[in-house]
């Protein structure tokens, strides 16, 4: 018989429908069965794609016996972290503050009054590998409840507090006079120091992208005009695009690299993954001009098009690691599986380029990856680069084609607003830099399907949707990234509909998550329901910190509108971030790129003139694919009242009296409001957006 799980919509919640735990979603009925029959909470918190979280399950949780001692002592508790990252953040906090680290499947024991008192992540059933079997930690559990409570409640009270504590950390003797460009210098030289100069990125196995990290490297080394940040970011980006972690055949990254090289991925795919990487291959590809950069950018938002986009407009959230019980299955290859695709000769030349061999490179099966570039393996077989190159081009067709005969991977086809609004500003700009706007459409489409179907009755966002049926109150991180993926969206195909909605995102958050004391945004609005404590997130995790896009939003918003409240509200976050500035860099990055917007330069760019002008359009291509990263930009045509049918009134101060003259394309470049005279034709305005960019 399904538990009661199975009325749930999360693809997490429901592979757990069928195990012989009794398992409840969080709310009302769990917990007050917790109160009433005074057990203890177990809560263990994963999601879809997480590997050790399916081999937890299949080990313990279809595991009579363990289900049988579960369903008698405590009250199961079930939660997916993707649904519910306020719960995920308080409670790994506490399994870090228990253990010294965390992770997923997340497994802590609660008081019935939700208070932590043990905890910890993935326990085999039984003792091994020199870790406690879940038997035991379940035994230890219950005779810590009925033998030594007051002792577990002291702990989970001492617990609560320091969590307490945390959350409400304000900002003490820090003031907006220490927001220096030496924060940034600063953040520099950590990173230059955990670099790996062999392989690129930051530090060793297991490791994670960082593209937060590596787009304040691009910002620097625009800033300072020094190649250094610049060549760290090529290596890094040359070695994920030839490395496994990068999906040669159908496009997009896996999470991370369990080795230095980048050889060996975690294969499941995330979202947001995917939106941030994309975002920081366009900035150095901005920069630098490098073609394979742009090359990655389509293939990466070609597999979002084709894999993960709801036919309503959204983007789903997560594919798994495994396919047919197996991690990597899907993704990798044996020497015959490709000469059976593309024949001896042609199988055996793109082994050799493709690091492909009998005994593999992992688990005897072979990710595909580049050892050597194409220029290399071309002069090693003979061959012209170009010709070996559309031979290779087509070969990976065949092999997707084949691939996609496989058994997929699980997807979780959920769509949460957060990790949309990284997307939709990953489409947005990359659509309008590449000039490709079937990315702009979709950027376009999400943005409708969200702020249409993904709101309550009150008009407030819902944090997640599937099957037609939105729920959740919505977070920090879903207002924050949603509208700076709208106001990315405007800069891409400037209906002024979207800052509308963002502005109107972010007079929410300033009504309802705003901390007036300690400065910044809690994570929870003040009307969410009551837990054990209301954090503040000031740190990055895998996705950029609510507060730290909030920032980088409110920058924005604040220049385009002229709203002051915004302004004021970015600079005492970063205040409330400075600490974290000073002390954790490498945990701060998008926080430092909103400090670097900040610090600016920072230019209010307006250009008119009519679109039916070729020139016009033109400029407009010429403004989009500048690397301008302290700027907000601004487009009206002069040749119709409304062309598309959303201008709002709301950016009217900004354009007026900017004119030009017989529709010819004029660019005003200002600061506060404050606008140099207009330049005007395609060569004036290419040379002062090359002022602009220069600094």
């Amino acid at each position: 018989m399904p538990n009661r799980l199975s009325h749930e919509t999360s693809p997490y919640l429901l592979q757990h429908q069928n195990n012989p735990v009794d398992w409840y979603p969080w709310g009302a009925e769990a917990l007050e069965k917790a109160r009433r029959e005074d057990k203890p909470i177990f809560l263990s918190i994963g999601y879809s794609a997480c590997h050790w979280c399916h081999v937890m399950e299949h080990e313990s949780f279809e595991n009579e016996a363990i289900a049988r001692v579960l369903n008698a002592n405590f009250v199961a508790i079930k939660v997916d972290r993707e649904e519910r990252p306020d719960l995920d953040q308080i409670y790994m906090n506490a399994v870090q503050m228990l253990t010294g680290h965390g992770g997923w499947p997340m497994s802590v024991f609660l008081t019935p009054d939700l208070k932590p008192f043990y905890g910890g992540t993935y326990w085999p059933p039984h003792s091994s590998r020199g870790m406690p079997g879940f038997d035991q930690i379940l035994a230890a559990v219950i005779d810590a409840w009925k033998h030594r409570r007051e002792q577990a409640l002291t702990a989970a009270d001492q617990l609560t507090a320091e969590l307490q504590t945390i959350s409400v950390a304000g900002h003490g003797e820090s003031t907006a006079n220490q927001l220096t460009i030496e924060l940034i210098d600063s953040a520099i030289t950590q990173l230059r120091r955990a670099f790996d100069s062999t392989y690129g990125g930051f530090g060793q196995a297991p490791k994670f992208p960082h593209p937060m990290d590596l787009q304040l490297l691009v910002r620097a080394a625009q800033r300072t005009g020094q190649q250094g940040p610049l060549e760290m970011v090529r290596l890094t980006f040359d070695r994920m695009a030839a490395g496994g972690i990068y999906d040669h055949l159908g496009g997009g990254f896996a999470r991370y690299s369990v080795d230095a090289q980048w050889l060996v991925p975690h294969f499941e795919k995330m979202l947001y993954d995917n939106a941030l990487l994309t975002s920081a291959y366009l900035d150095a590809y901005l920069i630098t001009g490098e073609a394979q950069y742009a090359r990655i950018i389509r293939e990466t938002l070609d597999y979002v098009l084709r894999d993960m986009t709801d036919h309503a407009g959204g983007f789903y959230s997560t594919e798994d690691a495994d396919s047919e019980g197996h991690e990597g299955l899907f993704y990798t290859w044996t020497p015959d599986e490709i000469e059976a695709v593309l024949g001896e000769a042609r199988g055996a030349t793109f082994g050799r380029v493709y690091d492909v061999t009998d005994g593999g490179n992992f688990e005897r099966r072979n990710i595909l990856n580049l050892p050597k570039t194409i220029e290399q393996c071309a002069k090693i077989l003979g061959r012209k680069p170009q010709d070996l190159e559309r031979e290779l081009a087509e070969d990976r067709a065949k092999l997707f084609a084949a691939r996609e005969r496989r058994v997929r991977p699980g997807r979780d086809d959920k769509v949460i607003v957060a990790w949309n609004g990284l997307m939709i500003d990953a489409m947005a700009r990359a659509g309008a830099a590449l000039g490709e706007s079937k990315y702009v459409d979709a950027a376009d489409d999400a943005a409708s399907f969200i702020v249409s179907q993904m709101r309550g009755k009150d008009g407030r966002l819902l944090h997640t949707y599937r099957h037609g049926h939105a729920k959740l109150d919505a977070y920090l991180d879903d207002y924050a990234a949603l509208a700076n993926g709208l106001v990315s969206l405007y800069e891409a195909n400037f209906k002024e509909r979207w800052i509308d909605e963002a502005e109107r995102l972010m007079d929410i958050v300033l009504e309802k998550f705003a901390d007036p004391g300690g400065g910044g945004f809690f994570y929870t609005a003040a009307d969410h329901e009551q837990l054990i404590a209301r954090t503040k997130e000031l740190t990055d995790s895998s996705t950029p910190s609510g507060n730290a896009l909030a920032a980088t939003v409110l920058l924005r918003l604040g220049r385009l509108l002229g709203r002051s409240d915004f302004l004021d509200a970015a600079e005492r976050t970063l205040v409330a971030a400075l600490p974290i500035m000073q002390r954790a860099a490498t945990a701060a990055g998008q926080m430092l790129l909103a400090l670097d917007r900040y610090l600016g330069p920072a230019h209010e760019v307006v250009l008119v003139g009519d679109m039916t002008h070729e020139e016009m359009r033109r400029a407009v291509a010429v403004l989009q694919q500048r690397f301008l990263p302290r700027a907000v930009l601004s487009m009206r045509d002069t040749g119709s009242a409304d062309p598309m049918g959303s201008r709002s009134g709301l950016l009217d101060e900004l354009f007026a009296g900017k004119e030009s003259a017989d529709g010819q394309p004029a660019l005003y470049v200002c600061q506060n409001f404050a606008c140099r005279q207009p330049v005007e034709g395609i060569t004036a305005i290419k040379a002062e957006l090359t002022k602009i960019e220069r600094g």
